[in-house]
């Protein structure tokens, strides 16, 4: 079958709403179905309109109506006329279907892409989605739609796997479900909206968060910490409530995992949380400078300040962990001690800049720490996640030192500290998200350092194919691989 493109279609809210609304999406259909083959699988269409009809929703049944025109399907004309029907059923009034089309401007006609075969042999774009609470990760095949203005499409190469993405897929952090999880990508750009401007078709990018560049935060060089931070990055889709991701069958898929959704082959981004990156480093290993390792590196040199002759502490040796290990050598730190349980992670941070290790089941890492740095760290930072962990990160504080905190817990997580031996000592607890770095700026730095050889953040990664995404995140749970990357066939090019 010919592939449709994007490129060829109207978008709804560019068609010229003139007369009857059915017959301007009669023509658009037309147009849409010229060329194509005679459909085999009109069932599918029908199947995909009768759930839309079910939900009664517009956003559903249009994302039904969208599905049965999938290129890898075989298009049968009589999908037009369901098409006609399903609006007809679903406005009343045409004065509010023009609206609510024009103003949404959501699902295109056609998948943005073509029916080249993919990964397991599926046609079109697959995904792992988050279905039920605690489950496994599972494949679907989902249409996609085209970029909006300030949106570019981007051919996923790899993407890193976080402890975020297994903390979402356990529902601790309340998102909506199903959802495509995955936000460490890097890939190349195929497609830009019209009002993109800081790439363009064939760049390299790295995805990192969703920040929304309008509220305080992100006005003043904090966009990490941005006002509508847990709606861009955990929502499930756009500001609007839209996503741009919906099953071939026409079902409600969430999308827009911290603006990306990295787990798939092809992704939606906005142009502000894409990296343009140079071509003379992997490609497939930059996609975790987007999160994990942005996070504990910005950590030390950006939100904590880490400097020259100072002492730090890192509870955690993960992929965070580790990045802030390397950090602080870069900064000038001193004593740099690790602490964590696996002795294995332990000497590969001696090995990336340490001067000191703590076995916590060995030995109390306070009482360690303040014998190490006559007294407390100038700075601790919590990766572990763990209520007990930060009281003693916190307890391992000099004075006016400062702990941070990066570690991502539980919804409702609450950890208690000696009141005092904060105000007395001057001890400061900062929140930290992404290193409360400017990524677009912070990202080519690291890779600057990686280039010279002074943050090795390489030695973190173990790569696996697309398709082991949940052996990846076992691995990474056990604590056998510290940054796992999941790597698509497509190469960077």
């Amino acid at each position: 079958m010919r592939p449709i493109h994007c490129a060829n279609v109207q978008r709804a809210s560019d068609t010229p709403w003139r007369g009857d609304l059915l017959d301007a999406v009669q023509r658009q259909v037309i147009k849409v179905l010229a060329g194509c083959n005679p459909g085999q699988q009109a069932r599918r269409g029908h199947a995909a309109i009768d759930h839309g009809r079910r939900h009664r929703r517009r956003r559903h049944a249009l994302a039904g109506a969208a599905g049965i025109l999938r290129p890898d399907l075989a298009v049968h004309e009589e999908a037009g006329r369901f098409h006609i029907q399903l609006l007809a059923d679903l406005f009343s009034d045409l004065d509010q279907a023009r609206a609510a089309l024009a103003a949404r401007a959501r699902f295109w006609l056609v998948t943005v892409l073509d029916a080249r075969e993919l990964p397991g042999g599926a046609p079109g774009g697959r995904r792992a989605v988050a279905g039920e609470s605690g489950k496994p990760l599972q494949f679907e095949t989902a249409t996609l739609e085209a970029p909006r203005d300030n949106e570019v499409l981007v051919r996923m190469v790899a993407t890193g796997v976080c402890h975020t993405d297994m903390v979402v897929r356990d529902q601790k952090f309340t998102t909506p479900l199903p959802l495509i999880l995955g936000h460490e990508g890097a890939g190349v750009v195929e497609q830009v909206g019209s009002a993109v401007t800081t790439v363009e078709p064939g760049d390299h990018v790295v995805m990192t968060y969703m920040y929304c560049g309008l509220c305080a935060p992100c006005a003043t060089g904090h966009p990490a910490h941005c006002a509508n931070m847990g709606a861009l990055n955990f929502g499930g889709g756009r500001l609007d409530g839209s996503s741009s991701a919906c099953c071939h069958d026409g079902g409600e898929l969430h999308d827009h995992f911290f603006g990306q959704s990295s787990f798939a082959t092809h992704a939606i981004a906005s142009e502000l949380n894409v990296v343009k990156v140079g071509k003379d480093v992997p490609l497939e290993l930059l996609g975790p400078l987007g999160c994990g390792i942005q996070t504990g590196a910005g950590a030390v040199m950006n939100a904590m300040k880490v400097h020259a002759g100072s002492s730090f502490a890192a509870f955690g040796t993960g992929a965070v962990g580790l990045s802030a290990v390397m950090a602080a050598r870069v900064a000038g730190a001193t004593k740099i001690i690790a602490v964590d349980v696996n002795p294995v992670r332990l000497e590969l941070a001696l090995e990336l800049g340490a001067t000191h290790i703590v076995n916590s089941r060995e030995q109390d890492p306070v009482e360690a720490i303040r014998k190490l740095t006559g007294g407390g760290a100038d700075f601790t930072l919590e990766c572990s996640g763990r209520a007990a962990v930060l009281r003693q990160a916190i307890d391992s504080v000099g004075l006016l030192g400062t702990c941070g905190i990066v570690g991502a817990t539980p919804e409702g997580t609450e950890a208690s500290f000696n009141v005092n031996e904060v105000v007395i000592p001057g001890r400061r607890i900062m929140g930290i998200v992404q290193g409360d770095m400017v990524s677009r700026t912070f990202i080519p730095e690291l890779i600057e350092l990686y280039r010279q050889g002074r943050f090795p953040f390489d030695r973190l990664v173990k790569f696996y194919p697309f398709e082991e995404v949940n052996q990846a995140m076992a691995d990474s749970e056990s604590g056998v691989t510290i940054k796992p990357v999941l790597r698509f066939d497509s190469a960077a090019a």
